[in-house]
C-alpha cells in the first residue's frame, strides 16, 4: 500500500484520509439510538399526530370516533353524478375533498408506515385506520375503468360560506377525470396511494392489499395511456387551490416507482429505465409535496439499489444525492433557505408541509445509508447518516417548540399552541354543545371572532411561522393557521422514528 505513495507525508494524509472514511462508514452502521435525553415527548406527538385524521374524516363516523366533536357529514356526496363517495378526507380547514391531496397523503401515510410501521406498536393499528379510511374512498372513487372521481364540491361556493362540514348545504358538485379530460397526475398520484397502501396491507389484509394493487395496475395504465394534467381540463375548479404547477411527470416516475416496489415486476422498472430522463429525474427540484414528487421518487428508487441491489437504479443514488445535498447548510451544493430561529423555509404558503415533507425523506435516507453502509457525498463534502438524523429532529423539534415564538405548532400538544386555527369544524360550536343548524352567512361572526376555538383539532400542524419566525394566531391568516392532512402525513413516519430512537416507544 506505501509502495503506491510518492512520499511518507503523502502516505501518511492518504492513510489518515482512508480511516476518517473508514470510521465515517462505521459511524453509519451503527443501529442509531440517542443516548441523551429527548428534547420531546415524540410518542405523544405521533399518538396526536395520527388521531388528527379523524378530525378531517368525512361520511358516516365509527362508534371507535375518538375525535367526538365531530357528527357525520357528506352522507350524499356523489349522488349528483348517481356514484358513492362517501368517505375519505376533507383536505384542510373546509370542506372538499379534493383527490390530489388526498391521494398524496395517502401515498405518504403509507410510506411511514411500511419504513417506521415496526416501531409504532400501539399507534401502528391507528395509522392503518387512518391510511385505509382514505383507501377506502379511492377505491371508490376509481371504480369505473378509465374514469376517477377527483373532487367533492366548488371550492369557491364552499369558500364563500363559513359553516360545520355537519351542516354543508352548499353544492356537493361532482367533478371527474376520463379519457376525454385526461388528469396524467391526479391518476398516477392514486395509483402510487393505491400501491403504497396494498404494501401496507399485504400481510394483515391479503384480500384487501390485492385489490389495492389491481386498482392501482389499472390506474396507472389510465394515467400514463391518457396523458394530460388535470388542472388544464378542471382549471375553473381545481385551480387555483391544488392546480398542477410541477406537471404530470413527477407523478408518472412515482406511480412508477411505487408500482415496481409493489409488484416487483420488470415492467415498471424498464418503464423507469426508458422514461426516467423524459419525466424528470435530472431536475433539480429540491421541493417535495403534494404537488412535485421527483425528490421523493429519487428517494424511493435509491432504496432499490442500496438496499435491493437492482443495479439499472444505480443512478438514482445519485439523484438522492443531489437533492439531500440541497438541504445541508455548508456543503457546496447547498440550496436551502432557514430562518433564523433554524426552520427550513420554502414559501410563506403553509410552509411546515415542506418542513414535514422533507424532514420524512431525510430520516428516511439516513436508514437506507445506514443499512446500506454507505453515506452521501455532497460534491467531495461526505454527509453521514446521523448528520441528516440532526438536521431532521432539529426542524422536528421547532415544529414542537424549539422555536424564537416558544410555542408548538401542532395543536394539543405542549404547553402553548394555536388556539385558533383555520378550520371551520373547530372554530364553530359543535353539534352537541349547540345541534341546531348554523348556516353559510352566520358562521363568519365565529371566524372573525378573537375567541380561542372551541373544539381543540388534537395533532392538527398549522402552516407555521414566516420566514422571520413570526407567528400570527389569526383565523383569517390561513398560510399560518390553515392545517392540513398531507402536513401531517410524513410527520407520522418521522415521529415514530424519533419516539423509538429516544426509547419511548
Amino acid at each position: 500500500l506505501l509502495a503506491c505513495f510518492p512520499s511518507p507525508m503523502a502516505s501518511s494524509l492518504n492513510l489518515l484520509h482512508l480511516l476518517l472514511i473508514l470510521l465515517t462508514l462505521s459511524a453509519a452502521t451503527a443501529t442509531f439510538r440517542h443516548h441523551r435525553a429527548a428534547s420531546h415527548n415524540y410518542r405523544d406527538a405521533l399518538t396526536k399526530s395520527i388521531l388528527f385524521f379523524e378530525g378531517q374524516r368525512s361520511g358516516r363516523l365509527p362508534p371507535n370516533q375518538r375525535m367526538t366533536w365531530r357528527r357525520n357529514s357528506g352522507l350524499s356526496d356523489g349522488s349528483a353524478m348517481k356514484v358513492d363517495l362517501v368517505g375519505g378526507y376533507y383536505d384542510a380547514g373546509d370542506n372538499i375533498k379534493f383527490g390530489f391531496p388526498m391521494a398524496f397523503t395517502t401515498t405518504m401515510l403509507s410510506w411511514s408506515v411500511l419504513e417506521f410501521g415496526g416501531m409504532m406498536k400501539s399507534e401502528l393499528g391507528n395509522a392503518k385506520t387512518a391510511i385505509r379510511w382514505a383507501t377506502d374512498y379511492l377505491l371508490k372513487a376509481t371504480t369505473q375503468p378509465n374514469t376517477i372521481y377527483v373532487q367533492v364540491g366548488d371550492a369557491n361556493k364552499d369558500h364563500a360560506c363559513w359553516e360545520r362540514p355537519e351542516d354543508m348545504d352548499t353544492q356537493r358538485t361532482v367533478i371527474k377525470i376520463d379519457r376525454n379530460n385526461p388528469g396524467t397526475d391526479v391518476a398516477a398520484e392514486t395509483s402510487a396511494a393505491l400501491a403504497a397502501a396494498s404494501l401496507v396491507f399485504r400481510k394483515s389484509d391479503p384480500n384487501y392489499s390485492k385489490v389495492l394493487l389491481r386498482r392501482a395496475i389499472r390506474v396507472f395504465a389510465f394515467a400514463d395511456k391518457y396523458r394530460g394534467s388535470y388542472s388544464d381540463g378542471l382549471k375553473n375548479y381545481v385551480c387555483p387551490f391544488y392546480c398542477s404547477y410541477s406537471g404530470y411527470q413527477d407523478e408518472l416516475l412515482w406511480g412508477a416507482a411505487w408500482l415496481q416496489k409493489a409488484t416487483r415486476s420488470p415492467a415498471y422498472l424498464n418503464f423507469i429505465q426508458a422514461n426516467g430522463q423524459t419525466l424528470g429525474v435530472d431536475e433539480n427540484d429540491n421541493t417535495f409535496g403534494w404537488d412535485n414528487k421527483h425528490a421523493g421518487a429519487k428517494i424511493l428508487l435509491s432504496k432499490a439499489f442500496l438496499l435491493q441491489k437492482v443495479q439499472s437504479l444505480h443512478d438514482y443514488k445519485g439523484h438522492a444525492d443531489s437533492f439531500i445535498c440541497s438541504l445541508v447548510p455548508g456543503v457546496p451544493s447547498s440550496q436551502t433557505q432557514y430562518t433564523p430561529g433554524g426552520l427550513l423555509f420554502r414559501m410563506d404558503d403553509s410552509n411546515m408541509q415542506y418542513v414535514t415533507s422533507t424532514t420524512f425523506l431525510l430520516v428516511t435516507y439516513a436508514k437506507f445509508l445506514t443499512r446500506s453502509h454507505t453515506v452521501a457525498n455532497c460534491g467531495g463534502v461526505i454527509v453521514t447518516a446521523r448528520r441528516l438524523r440532526t438536521i431532521a429532529k432539529k426542524q422536528v423539534d421547532y415544529l414542537l417548540g424549539d422555536n424564537p415564538m416558544r410555542m408548538s405548532f401542532m395543536v394539543g400538544y405542549g404547553p402553548r399552541f394555536p388556539q385558533r386555527i383555520h378550520h371551520r369544524g373547530a372554530s364553530l360550536p359543535s353539534i352537541a354543545t349547540h345541534p341546531s343548524k348554523i348556516d353559510c352567512g352566520s358562521g363568519f361572526n365565529y371566524m372573525h371572532s378573537e375567541s380561542p376555538n372551541p373544539n381543540i383539532l388534537v395533532g392538527a400542524v398549522v402552516g407555521g411561522p414566516d420566514e422571520h419566525d413570526r407567528y400570527t394566531d389569526e383565523r383569517s391568516d390561513y398560510f399560518q393557521t390553515e392545517p392540513a392532512t398531507y402536513t401531517n402525513a410524513p410527520l407520522v413516519g418521522t415521529l415514530a422514528y424519533l419516539a423509538h430512537s429516544y426509547g419511548q416507544i
